[in-house]
Protein backbone atom coordinates (compact mmCIF):
# COMPACT_ATOMS: atom_id res chain seq x y z
CA UNK A 1 0.00 0.00 0.00
CA UNK A 2 0.95 3.64 -0.47
CA UNK A 3 0.08 5.30 2.85
CA UNK A 4 0.27 8.93 3.99
CA UNK A 5 0.65 9.53 7.72
CA UNK A 6 -0.15 13.08 8.84
CA UNK A 7 1.35 14.03 12.20
CA UNK A 8 0.76 17.07 14.41
CA UNK A 9 3.63 19.53 14.07
CA UNK A 10 3.89 20.56 17.73
CA UNK A 11 6.65 18.00 18.33
CA UNK A 12 9.02 16.07 16.05
CA UNK A 13 8.45 12.41 15.13
CA UNK A 14 9.71 10.80 17.32
CA UNK A 15 9.64 13.49 20.01
CA UNK A 16 12.96 14.59 21.50
CA UNK A 17 11.40 14.47 24.96
CA UNK A 18 7.64 14.68 25.72
CA UNK A 19 5.17 13.74 22.99
CA UNK A 20 2.97 10.66 23.23
CA UNK A 21 1.10 11.05 19.93
CA UNK A 22 4.32 11.63 17.99
CA UNK A 23 5.89 8.53 19.53
CA UNK A 24 2.88 6.43 18.53
CA UNK A 25 3.06 7.77 14.96
CA UNK A 26 6.78 7.01 14.80
CA UNK A 27 6.11 3.40 15.83
CA UNK A 28 3.34 2.99 13.24
CA UNK A 29 5.44 4.47 10.43
CA UNK A 30 8.58 2.47 11.18
CA UNK A 31 6.64 -0.78 11.38
CA UNK A 32 4.67 -0.12 8.18
CA UNK A 33 7.92 0.57 6.29
CA UNK A 34 9.40 -2.61 7.77
CA UNK A 35 6.38 -4.52 6.44
CA UNK A 36 7.06 -3.26 2.92
CA UNK A 37 4.53 -0.44 2.54
CA UNK A 38 5.41 2.83 0.80
CA UNK A 39 4.91 5.44 3.50
CA UNK A 40 4.92 9.24 3.38
CA UNK A 41 5.19 11.09 6.69
CA UNK A 42 3.97 14.69 6.76
CA UNK A 43 5.51 16.14 9.92
CA UNK A 44 8.01 18.72 11.20
CA UNK A 45 11.32 18.86 9.34
CA UNK A 46 13.39 17.69 12.33
CA UNK A 47 11.58 14.33 12.36
CA UNK A 48 13.55 11.10 11.90
CA UNK A 49 11.95 8.31 9.87
CA UNK A 50 12.48 5.50 7.37
CA UNK A 51 9.47 6.84 5.44
CA UNK A 52 9.65 9.67 2.91
CA UNK A 53 9.53 12.79 5.08
CA UNK A 54 7.50 15.76 3.83
CA UNK A 55 8.29 18.68 6.16
CA UNK A 56 5.62 21.18 7.20
CA UNK A 57 7.90 23.46 9.23
CA UNK A 58 11.72 23.27 9.52
CA UNK A 59 11.46 22.28 13.19
CA UNK A 60 8.79 21.18 15.64
CA UNK A 61 6.35 24.02 16.22
CA UNK A 62 7.14 24.21 19.94
CA UNK A 63 10.82 24.90 19.14
CA UNK A 64 10.03 27.00 16.06
CA UNK A 65 7.79 29.32 18.10
CA UNK A 66 9.46 29.05 21.50
CA UNK A 67 9.35 32.78 22.25
CA UNK A 68 5.86 33.32 20.85
CA UNK A 69 2.41 33.08 22.43
CA UNK A 70 -0.22 30.37 21.90
CA UNK A 71 -2.30 32.50 19.50
CA UNK A 72 0.69 32.85 17.18
CA UNK A 73 1.27 29.11 17.40
CA UNK A 74 -2.39 28.41 16.58
CA UNK A 75 -2.20 30.72 13.57
CA UNK A 76 0.82 28.82 12.28
CA UNK A 77 -1.17 25.59 12.50
CA UNK A 78 -3.52 26.89 9.80
CA UNK A 79 -0.48 27.59 7.63
CA UNK A 80 0.60 24.03 8.38
CA UNK A 81 -2.72 22.60 7.18
CA UNK A 82 -2.29 24.57 3.94
CA UNK A 83 1.13 22.95 3.47
CA UNK A 84 -0.42 19.50 4.02
CA UNK A 85 -3.00 20.16 1.30
CA UNK A 86 -0.21 21.19 -1.10
CA UNK A 87 1.56 17.89 -0.49
CA UNK A 88 -1.60 15.84 -0.89
CA UNK A 89 -2.25 17.36 -4.34
CA UNK A 90 0.93 15.70 -5.59
CA UNK A 91 0.61 12.27 -3.97
CA UNK A 92 -1.46 9.43 -5.37
CA UNK A 93 -1.84 7.36 -2.20
CA UNK A 94 -4.14 4.47 -1.35
CA UNK A 95 -5.07 5.90 2.04
CA UNK A 96 -4.42 8.89 4.29
CA UNK A 97 -4.09 8.35 8.03
CA UNK A 98 -4.88 11.62 9.82
CA UNK A 99 -3.40 12.08 13.30
CA UNK A 100 -3.99 15.85 13.23
CA UNK A 101 -7.61 15.44 14.27
CA UNK A 102 -10.33 18.06 13.73
CA UNK A 103 -8.11 20.63 11.98
CA UNK A 104 -7.91 18.61 8.76
CA UNK A 105 -11.55 17.52 8.61
CA UNK A 106 -13.06 20.71 7.05
CA UNK A 107 -10.82 20.13 4.03
CA UNK A 108 -11.63 16.43 3.62
CA UNK A 109 -14.30 17.02 0.88
CA UNK A 110 -11.60 18.37 -1.47
CA UNK A 111 -9.20 15.49 -0.76
CA UNK A 112 -9.80 12.70 -3.26
CA UNK A 113 -8.08 9.87 -1.36
CA UNK A 114 -9.80 7.92 1.48
CA UNK A 115 -9.05 9.36 4.92
CA UNK A 116 -9.19 7.71 8.33
CA UNK A 117 -8.70 9.76 11.51
CA UNK A 118 -7.31 8.46 14.77
CA UNK A 119 -8.72 10.44 17.69
CA UNK A 120 -5.81 10.97 20.06
CA UNK A 121 -7.45 13.47 22.40
CA UNK A 122 -10.59 13.84 24.53
CA UNK A 123 -13.95 14.34 22.80
CA UNK A 124 -15.70 16.70 25.20
CA UNK A 125 -14.23 20.02 23.99
CA UNK A 126 -17.06 22.13 22.51
CA UNK A 127 -15.26 23.93 19.69
CA UNK A 128 -13.77 20.62 18.49
CA UNK A 129 -17.12 18.84 18.78
CA UNK A 130 -18.56 21.50 16.47
CA UNK A 131 -16.23 20.28 13.70
CA UNK A 132 -16.62 16.57 14.49
CA UNK A 133 -20.40 16.97 14.47
CA UNK A 134 -20.25 18.49 11.00
CA UNK A 135 -18.21 15.49 9.78
CA UNK A 136 -19.90 12.67 11.71
CA UNK A 137 -19.75 10.31 8.75
CA UNK A 138 -15.99 10.54 8.35
CA UNK A 139 -14.08 7.41 9.40
CA UNK A 140 -12.77 7.48 12.97
CA UNK A 141 -10.60 5.21 15.10
CA UNK A 142 -10.69 5.53 18.89
CA UNK A 143 -7.69 4.67 21.09
CA UNK A 144 -9.87 3.26 23.88
CA UNK A 145 -13.51 2.30 24.23
CA UNK A 146 -14.05 4.82 26.99
CA UNK A 147 -12.81 7.64 24.75
CA UNK A 148 -16.03 7.33 22.70
CA UNK A 149 -18.42 8.08 25.59
CA UNK A 150 -18.63 11.90 25.24
CA UNK A 151 -19.37 11.54 21.51
CA UNK A 152 -20.89 8.10 20.77
CA UNK A 153 -22.53 9.14 17.48
CA UNK A 154 -19.33 9.44 15.40
CA UNK A 155 -18.66 6.86 12.68
CA UNK A 156 -16.20 4.69 14.60
CA UNK A 157 -14.73 1.91 12.48
CA UNK A 158 -12.48 0.45 15.15
CA UNK A 159 -10.58 0.87 18.39
CA UNK A 160 -6.81 0.48 18.27
CA UNK A 161 -4.85 0.67 21.51
CA UNK A 162 -1.56 2.52 21.39
CA UNK A 163 1.56 0.39 21.16
CA UNK A 164 5.19 0.84 22.18
CA UNK A 165 8.56 -0.58 21.21
CA UNK A 166 9.29 -3.00 24.02
CA UNK A 167 12.94 -3.26 22.98
CA UNK A 168 13.40 0.36 24.05
CA UNK A 169 11.78 -0.06 27.49
CA UNK A 170 13.84 -2.36 29.67
CA UNK A 171 12.19 -4.49 32.32
CA UNK A 172 13.64 -4.37 35.83
CA UNK A 173 12.86 -6.69 38.71
CA UNK A 174 14.53 -4.41 41.25
CA UNK A 175 13.69 -0.80 42.18
CA UNK A 176 15.24 2.10 44.06
CA UNK A 177 12.12 2.51 46.19
CA UNK A 178 10.84 5.93 45.08
CA UNK A 179 7.49 6.84 43.52
CA UNK A 180 7.35 8.40 40.02
CA UNK A 181 5.17 10.92 38.19
CA UNK A 182 5.44 11.34 34.42
CA UNK A 183 3.67 13.51 31.85
CA UNK A 184 2.65 17.16 31.73
CA UNK A 185 2.46 19.63 34.59
CA UNK A 186 -1.21 20.22 33.82
CA UNK A 187 -4.14 20.13 36.30
CA UNK A 188 -5.78 17.23 34.43
CA UNK A 189 -2.73 15.00 34.98
CA UNK A 190 -2.99 15.41 38.75
CA UNK A 191 0.51 16.58 39.81
CA UNK A 192 -0.85 18.34 42.91
CA UNK A 193 -2.70 15.18 43.93
CA UNK A 194 0.43 13.09 43.30
CA UNK A 195 2.49 15.35 45.58
CA UNK A 196 -0.17 15.33 48.31
CA UNK A 197 -0.39 11.53 48.15
CA UNK A 198 3.39 11.11 48.33
CA UNK A 199 3.66 13.51 51.26
CA UNK A 200 0.90 11.75 53.20
CA UNK A 201 2.35 8.31 52.51
CA UNK A 202 5.85 9.44 53.51
CA UNK A 203 7.66 8.20 50.38
CA UNK A 204 9.91 10.05 47.95
CA UNK A 205 8.43 11.24 44.66
CA UNK A 206 10.41 11.96 41.49
CA UNK A 207 8.51 14.00 38.91
CA UNK A 208 9.48 14.22 35.23
CA UNK A 209 7.18 16.46 33.25
CA UNK A 210 6.84 19.02 30.50
CA UNK A 211 5.62 22.50 31.44
CA UNK A 212 3.56 23.86 28.53
CA UNK A 213 3.19 27.60 27.94
CA UNK A 214 -0.45 27.39 29.07
CA UNK A 215 0.61 25.65 32.31
CA UNK A 216 3.42 27.99 33.39
CA UNK A 217 1.29 29.91 35.89
CA UNK A 218 -0.17 26.68 37.29
CA UNK A 219 3.35 25.28 37.75
CA UNK A 220 4.66 28.49 39.32
CA UNK A 221 1.79 28.95 41.80
CA UNK A 222 0.61 25.40 42.57
CA UNK A 223 3.55 23.04 42.00
CA UNK A 224 6.81 24.88 42.48
CA UNK A 225 6.14 25.78 46.16
CA UNK A 226 5.65 22.05 46.93
CA UNK A 227 8.98 20.94 45.45
CA UNK A 228 11.54 20.65 48.25
CA UNK A 229 14.20 18.70 46.26
CA UNK A 230 14.26 16.16 49.10
CA UNK A 231 10.99 14.24 49.34
CA UNK A 232 9.52 15.88 46.22
CA UNK A 233 12.01 16.22 43.36
CA UNK A 234 11.30 17.77 39.94
CA UNK A 235 13.51 16.51 37.10
CA UNK A 236 11.98 18.64 34.34
CA UNK A 237 11.25 17.31 30.87
CA UNK A 238 13.42 14.25 30.28
CA UNK A 239 14.85 12.35 27.31
CA UNK A 240 13.70 8.82 26.46
CA UNK A 241 16.78 7.35 28.16
CA UNK A 242 16.18 9.24 31.39
CA UNK A 243 12.46 8.39 31.24
CA UNK A 244 13.25 4.67 31.11
CA UNK A 245 15.67 5.01 34.03
CA UNK A 246 13.03 6.86 36.04
CA UNK A 247 10.31 4.28 35.32
CA UNK A 248 12.21 1.03 35.69
CA UNK A 249 13.69 2.03 39.06
CA UNK A 250 10.40 3.29 40.51
CA UNK A 251 8.32 1.37 43.03
CA UNK A 252 5.11 2.63 41.36
CA UNK A 253 3.89 5.29 38.94
CA UNK A 254 1.36 7.74 40.39
CA UNK A 255 -1.44 8.76 38.01
CA UNK A 256 -4.12 10.63 39.99
CA UNK A 257 -5.66 11.87 36.75
CA UNK A 258 -8.33 14.56 36.96
CA UNK A 259 -9.87 13.99 33.53
CA UNK A 260 -11.15 11.33 31.18
CA UNK A 261 -7.75 10.03 29.98
CA UNK A 262 -8.20 8.89 26.32
CA UNK A 263 -5.43 6.30 26.62
CA UNK A 264 -2.38 7.17 28.72
CA UNK A 265 0.84 6.08 27.01
CA UNK A 266 2.68 6.60 30.30
CA UNK A 267 0.62 3.75 31.82
CA UNK A 268 2.03 1.19 29.40
CA UNK A 269 5.52 2.70 29.39
CA UNK A 270 5.70 2.19 33.16
CA UNK A 271 4.18 -1.29 33.00
CA UNK A 272 6.60 -2.38 30.27
CA UNK A 273 9.45 -1.58 32.68
CA UNK A 274 7.68 -3.68 35.32
CA UNK A 275 6.43 -0.70 37.31
CA UNK A 276 2.87 -0.95 38.69
CA UNK A 277 0.51 1.96 38.09
CA UNK A 278 -1.74 3.55 40.71
CA UNK A 279 -4.48 5.57 39.02
CA UNK A 280 -7.90 7.05 39.60
CA UNK A 281 -10.69 5.15 37.85
CA UNK A 282 -11.24 7.60 35.02
CA UNK A 283 -11.20 7.31 31.23
CA UNK A 284 -9.24 4.40 29.81
CA UNK A 285 -7.77 3.27 33.15
CA UNK A 286 -9.76 0.01 33.63
CA UNK A 287 -9.04 -0.99 30.01
CA UNK A 288 -5.29 -0.81 30.56
CA UNK A 289 -4.59 -1.47 34.24
CA UNK A 290 -5.71 -4.68 35.91
CA UNK A 291 -6.59 -3.84 39.50
CA UNK A 292 -4.48 -5.86 41.94
CA UNK A 293 -2.41 -7.43 39.15
CA UNK A 294 -0.62 -4.59 37.37
CA UNK A 295 -1.28 -1.87 39.92
CA UNK A 296 -4.27 -0.42 41.75
CA UNK A 297 -7.34 1.47 40.53
CA UNK A 298 -8.68 4.00 43.04
CA UNK A 299 -12.17 5.54 43.29
CA UNK A 300 -11.66 9.14 42.12
CA UNK A 301 -13.73 10.99 44.72
CA UNK A 302 -14.24 10.77 48.47
CA UNK A 303 -17.55 11.33 50.30
CA UNK A 304 -17.01 15.11 50.09
CA UNK A 305 -16.76 14.89 46.29
CA UNK A 306 -13.08 15.85 46.41
CA UNK A 307 -10.10 13.93 44.96
CA UNK A 308 -9.74 10.72 46.96
CA UNK A 309 -6.23 11.32 48.32
CA UNK A 310 -6.92 8.97 51.23
CA UNK A 311 -7.71 6.10 48.85
CA UNK A 312 -4.61 6.89 46.81
CA UNK A 313 -2.41 6.79 49.92
CA UNK A 314 -3.90 3.41 50.87
CA UNK A 315 -2.99 2.06 47.43
CA UNK A 316 0.57 3.38 47.76
CA UNK A 317 0.97 1.73 51.14
CA UNK A 318 -0.37 -1.55 49.72
CA UNK A 319 2.46 -1.52 47.19
CA UNK A 320 5.12 -0.96 49.84
CA UNK A 321 3.62 -3.52 52.22
CA UNK A 322 3.41 -6.33 49.64
CA UNK A 323 5.65 -9.36 50.29
CA UNK A 324 8.68 -9.30 47.95
CA UNK A 325 7.55 -12.37 46.00
CA UNK A 326 4.07 -10.92 45.46
CA UNK A 327 5.48 -7.56 44.38
CA UNK A 328 7.89 -9.19 41.91
CA UNK A 329 4.98 -11.15 40.45
CA UNK A 330 3.12 -7.87 39.93
CA UNK A 331 6.11 -6.44 38.07
CA UNK A 332 6.21 -9.49 35.76
CA UNK A 333 2.43 -9.23 35.25
CA UNK A 334 2.91 -5.62 34.13
CA UNK A 335 5.44 -6.54 31.45
CA UNK A 336 3.42 -9.52 30.22
CA UNK A 337 0.26 -7.43 29.87
CA UNK A 338 2.04 -4.89 27.67
CA UNK A 339 3.69 -7.61 25.57
CA UNK A 340 0.31 -9.21 24.93
CA UNK A 341 -1.85 -6.12 24.36
CA UNK A 342 0.17 -2.98 23.73
CA UNK A 343 3.13 -3.75 21.48
CA UNK A 344 3.90 -1.66 18.39
CA UNK A 345 3.55 -4.81 16.26
CA UNK A 346 0.00 -5.46 17.50
CA UNK A 347 -1.01 -1.81 17.10
CA UNK A 348 0.34 -1.56 13.53
CA UNK A 349 -1.25 -4.86 12.54
CA UNK A 350 -4.65 -3.58 13.75
CA UNK A 351 -4.26 -0.37 11.74
CA UNK A 352 -3.20 -2.34 8.68
CA UNK A 353 -6.36 -4.46 8.89
CA UNK A 354 -8.48 -1.29 9.03
CA UNK A 355 -6.73 0.18 5.97
CA UNK A 356 -7.47 -2.96 3.96
CA UNK A 357 -11.06 -3.03 5.18
CA UNK A 358 -11.62 0.60 4.09
CA UNK A 359 -10.09 0.00 0.66
CA UNK A 360 -12.11 -3.18 0.14
CA UNK A 361 -15.34 -1.23 0.69
CA UNK A 362 -14.50 1.52 -1.80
Amino acid sequence: MKIVQIAPFEESVPPKKYGGVELVIYNIVQELVKKGHQVYLIASGDSQTKAKLLPVFPKALRIYTEAQDMKTRDSLKFIGVGKILEYLKNIDADIIHNHLGWRLLPFSPIIKMPIVTTLHGPLHIDYQKLVYNKFKKAKYISISKNQRKPFPSLNYIGTVYNGIDLKKLQFSEKTEGYLAFLGRMSPEKGPVEAIKSAKKSGFKLKMAAKVDVVDKDFFKTKISPLIDRKQIDFLGEVSHKRKVELLKNAKALLCPIQWREPFGLFFIEAMSCGTPVIAFNRGSVPEIIKDGKTGFIVTPFNKKAKPNIEGFVKAIKKIYQMPETEYKKMRYNCRKRVEKNFSLEKMTSEYEKIYYRILKKL
